[in-house]
C-alpha cells in the first residue's frame, strides 16, 4: 500500500501542477489502533507554481478525493497550512509529527518543526481535543451498548490533554507512547490493554455494554479540563514574518 500511495502522490503532482512538500498518514492508522476496514487517511501539504500566486482573485487552497481502495486523499496549499500553523492547528501539529510518512521533500517541514515550539499554543490545543472527547462521550457515553472502538477515540484526546497540561508541549500523536507516559491507574490501564489487545488480535470489536471503568474515568477527565481551560488568557499568535519567508523561499526551493 505504501508504493501505491507514493504513485497517487505522484499522480496528483502531475495532474495539479504541483509539488508535494510532505505527505503522511493521519488519523487511526498513524495514532496505532487502525481496525482491519479502516481507511488510509493521507494527508499533505502541497504549492503551485509562483504564478498561481500573483492573480488577484482567490482559488481554491486544498485538494480532495477518495480512491476505491480505501484511500483517502486530501491536501492542504502551502499557504492555508501556514496560517493553520500560525493558530496552532492540532492536526497540522499532528501531521508534523506523524510515524507514518509518505513523502518529505525539501526543507519546509523540518523547518515548520523547528518552529513549532514557537508556534504552540496549549489553549488552542487542549480545547480541540477536550472538544473531541466531549463530542464523542455525549454521543456514545449515554447509551447502554458502546462501540467499542469509540473509547480510543475518547481516551486519545484526553491523555493528549494530559500530556499537555503537564509538559507544555504539543502531544505525540502515537496512542501507545501518551498511554505509556500518561495512565498511571494500573485498573484503567487493564482495561486499555485488554481493549488493545482484542483490537490488534484482528478481533471484530461492536457494540457492547459499557465499560464502568472506562466510562467513569472519561467523564472525570472531561469535567476536569473544561475547569482546567479556562484559566488560559488568549493567544498572542507570534510574528507571521518568519512564515512569510519560509513559503517565499519554498517556492524557489520547489521550482527554482
Amino acid at each position: 500500500m505504501f508504493e501505491q500511495i507514493q504513485r497517487e502522490l505522484k499522480r496528483l503532482e502531475q495532474q495539479h501542477d504541483i509539488k508535494i512538500l510532505y505527505a503522511v498518514e493521519s488519523g487511526s492508522r498513524a495514532w496505532g489502533f487502525a481496525s482491519t476496514d479502516s481507511d488510509w487517511d493521507v494527508r499533505y501539504i502541497y504549492i503551485h507554481r509562483l504564478e498561481w500566486y500573483l492573480q488577484i482573485d482567490d482559488k481554491k487552497d486544498s485538494q480532495e478525493e477518495m480512491l476505491p481502495n480505501d484511500i483517502d486523499l486530501a491536501g492542504w496549499e502551502l499557504k492555508k497550512a501556514l496560517r493553520l500553523f500560525r493558530k496552532s492547528n492540532p492536526p497540522m501539529l499532528e501531521w508534523l509529527g506523524s510515524p507514518i510518512v509518505y513523502s518529505e521533500n525539501f526543507s519546509t517541514a523540518e523547518r515548520l518543526r523547528e518552529l513549532s515550539k514557537e508556534y504552540f499554543s496549549p489553549k488552542s490545543c487542549l480545547y480541540h481535543y477536550l472538544s473531541m472527547a466531549d463530542g464523542n462521550c455525549k454521543d456514545y457515553l449515554t447509551r447502554e451498548l458502546v462501540p467499542v472502538k469509540k473509547y480510543f477515540y475518547m481516551l486519545r484526546p484526553l491523555l493528549a490533554c494530559d500530556w499537555i497540561a503537564e509538559k507544555g508541549t504539543m502531544a505525540p500523536t502515537e496512542f501507545d507512547v501518551l498511554l505509556n507516559s500518561q495512565v498511571s491507574d494500573s485498573r484503567v490501564r487493564e482495561e486499555i490493554d485488554e481493549l488493545l489487545r482484542r483490537k490488534y488480535a484482528g478481533e471484530e470489536l461492536s457494540q457492547e455494554p459499557q465499560n464502568v471503568i472506562l466510562s467513569d474515568f472519561i467523564k472525570k477527565k472531561i469535567d476536569f479540563y473544561k475547569e482546567y481551560a479556562a484559566q488560559f488568557g488568549a493567544f498572542e499568535q507570534p510574528s507571521t514574518e518568519r512564515l512569510n519567508r519560509l513559503f517565499l523561499s519554498t517556492i524557489n526551493e520547489a521550482w527554482g
